[in-house]
């Protein structure tokens, strides 16, 4: 069984993967105050059993490393995975610091386009592989070498934000493309191997300036996109395509298992659901509202 959480956090962004074999990954940090108890409490129950955990930050906005010291002061993070850059800031939060911290310390490992790493995507007799691949930044590209360098003096970290594929066989397919921009994506658009997928993830919380450029959706063809937390005036809502709105829903939930994805809702009062997700009788999650399943490609 893979479990597969996106916490509703007050417009930030903050995910983890129950991995079917012994992984834990974290995607980003967003916590605030009001949750932060309970969330450790979350994170040490689901990956109590876990050999490898790993934390990958895609960029270091507040809203994606939000409470970071919180986290790192009552939860082992092992494992810090960061594209590799030298962001600042003019009044840094402790936040910043900390991931200023781990990104320049002996836990941290740098993404880029098709690295390996054991148990990220690389099996051993020791445990299984978990599935996540990184499909960009290449570091050689102009585009994102531009991004870097406006980085680096100061500015938004937005398109620095790697992409991330979770794929295994006879398991649900997702991409997360942190806080991309939607001119960048135009830009670096033809040089990635997009393949199919059955979520997205929307970018910068599915707001209109982080849309998918049509080219790059016609390649993956997902069965839904999720919109992440945001004003509702900044939102696009991929028109044409299924989709599940966090602003509404809160905190998704998807249990993966045999040939079916499992989708819980935190609100139980949630009713725009996609049509493509179908409904088994017997399916239930506790404090959570089963809105359908969704078949994905073996």
């Amino acid at each position: 069984m893979v479990k597969i959480k996106s916490f509703s956090t007050n417009n930030g962004d903050m995910f983890y993967i129950r991995h079917g074999s012994d992984n834990f990954t974290i995607i980003d940090c967003c916590i605030d105050d009001e949750n932060k108890k309970s969330i450790i409490k979350e994170l040490k129950i689901e990956s109590k059993d876990k050999g490898i955990t790993r934390l990958i930050s895609t960029h270091p906005d507040d809203d994606h490393i939000r409470g970071l010291k919180y986290l790192t002061e009552n939860y082992s993070i092992p494992n810090f995975y960061c594209v590799e850059n030298k962001a600042t800031k003019n009044n840094p939060t402790d936040d910043f610091k900390k991931y200023c911290e781990l990104r320049d310390s002996t836990k941290a490992f740098y993404i880029d386009k098709d690295c390996n790493r054991k148990w990220m995507n690389q099996s051993s007799n020791e445990r299984g592989s978990s599935g996540i691949n990184i499909k960009w930044p290449d570091t050689t590209n102009k585009y994102f070498k531009r991004a870097l360098q406006e980085v680096n003096n100061g500015s938004s970290p937005n398109n620095i934000s790697p992409i991330i594929k979770y794929s295994l066989e006879n398991n649900i397919s997702i991409y997360w493309f942190g806080d991309l921009e939607s001119e960048f994506m135009n830009n670096i658009k033809n040089n990635i191997e997009w393949t199919r997928a059955d979520i997205i993830f929307a970018p910068h919380h599915g707001r209109s300036s982080g849309r998918i450029p049509n080219e790059i959706l016609e390649k993956i063809k997902p069965k839904i996109i999720i919109i992440g937390e945001a004003p509702s005036k900044d939102l696009d809502y991929y028109i044409g395509y299924e989709t599940i709105t966090q602003n509404m829903a809160k905190d998704i939930v998807i249990i993966c298992e045999g040939n079916t994805a499992d989708f819980f809702v935190e609100n139980f009062n949630y009713t725009t659901i996609p049509s493509n997700l179908k409904t088994i009788y017997g399916k239930a999650l506790m404090g959570y509202n089963y809105i359908g399943s969704l078949e994905y490609d073996e």
